[in-house]
């Protein structure tokens, strides 16, 4: 079986609601993105920082959650970090996907479709839903194709990761979920939807 992992880059957030401070904003975004993590079957779960926001990861990790420090919040500094080799000379993963941190709701079932296709596609990408451009998050087989441009899940859409691939099926596009980035983000969550705990509790003045 594929040894896979997968890590929710705990990236800087460009929006804050109204009447939130950016620092809690941050922090249960991530929390909730973090405890879902840790109800998938079947993968090893991490986060990944900046040694400046090592204080975050540190504040909503769960036990014998591994934290990578990273030299830039990016997808491909995450991957550089997990392709490294162990003592045995190979990777520790066959299989790795990056995951926004600013997704506090999205299903599990989302984010193990991003995985399903590298079976037999060696890169796959979930979109932002809704306007505007960005990417959920990106999954690729160990060590990453030569190919994979730069990818910045603030701006990337699928085509930008197909560009350098030798063929455009390469790059499978998996169900995408939407990020909270704006006024128009918050406003599709649904109350009745489980999960998000902690950014739900922020929104409604009930974290302390």
């Amino acid at each position: 079986m594929a040894r896979r992992v997968v890590v929710a880059l705990l990236g800087p957030v460009a929006w804050t609601p109204p009447g939130i401070d950016p620092t809690r904003w941050r922090t249960a975004l991530a929390e909730d993105v973090v405890d879902l993590l840790a109800t998938l079957n079947e993968v090893e779960t991490a986060v990944a920082v900046t040694a400046g926001d090592r204080w975050l990861a540190d504040a909503v990790v769960w036990p014998d959650m591994a934290v990578h420090e990273v030299a830039a919040p990016t997808v491909n500094a995450v991957f550089a970090a997990l392709a490294a080799q162990d003592g045995g000379g190979r990777a520790r993963y066959d299989q790795a996907a990056v995951v926004a941190a600013d997704a506090p709701d999205v299903p599990g079932l989302t984010l193990g479709k991003l995985l399903r296709p590298l079976t037999s596609r060696p890169v796959a990408v979930a979109p932002v839903e809704g306007a505007g451009p960005g990417l959920l998050g990106v999954a690729a087989r160990l060590p990453v194709p030569e190919w994979l441009p730069p990818v910045d899940l603030d701006t990337s859409v699928p085509a930008d990761v197909r560009s350098g691939a030798p063929h455009p099926g390469d790059v499978a596009v998996t169900a995408g979920w939407r990020r909270l980035r704006g006024p128009a983000d918050l406003g599709t969550l649904d109350p009745a939807f489980e999960g998000w705990d902690a950014t739900r509790a922020l929104l409604s003045g009930q974290a302390r």
